[in-house]
């Protein structure tokens, strides 16, 4: 569990991260170095999601050895199957990360929505969904092993 004060705002608690994976933890299917180890530091406080239309084919075999479970998704309606599943954990305890266009809905309902701008780009809709912006995977991670992070970029 993650617990942090922001000012002007509620106290947050997060217990899931919910993650996409093509283009917010890899590039071309191929895990970006560092994140693996960054995440298993992360799982000691949060429970860990990869969700993943898994585009390259390649998500399983790249996150072997992560505390996380990593859920393929059916073919269609990715989107909606990523804003379903934080909202059966239980959105407001939830941090998000994405890129896509299918991960627009994912970062709007989660309690924060961080947007990771990686080769692959980010879709507008998505970044005007984030409530967040970080130019790598090991931001996103490192904003949560450092809460203090989301105060700066979250105060009222």
């Amino acid at each position: 569990m993650i617990e942090v004060e922001i000012p002007g705002k509620e106290k947050i608690i997060l217990n899931y991260l919910v993650s996409d994976f093509t283009g917010t933890l890899s590039v071309d299917g191929n895990l970006i170095p560092g994140v693996k180890e960054k995440l298993n530091e992360l799982a000691e406080k949060l429970k860990i999601y990869i969700l993943t239309a898994d585009t390259f084919g390649k998500a399983k075999t790249a996150l072997e050895g992560v505390k996380a479970e990593v859920i393929i998704l059916s073919p269609g309606n990715e989107d909606v199957q990523k804003e379903e599943f934080v909202k059966k954990l239980g959105a407001e305890k939830v941090v998000a990360f994405g890129n896509g266009r299918n991960d627009r809905r994912l970062l709007k309902v989660a309690k924060i929505g961080i947007a990771v701008l990686l080769e692959e780009g980010c879709a507008v809709e998505t970044l005007l969904n984030a409530d967040i912006v970080v130019k790598s995977p090991i931001d996103a991670i490192d904003l949560l092993l450092n809460p203090k992070r989301l105060i700066a970029d979250l105060r009222a």
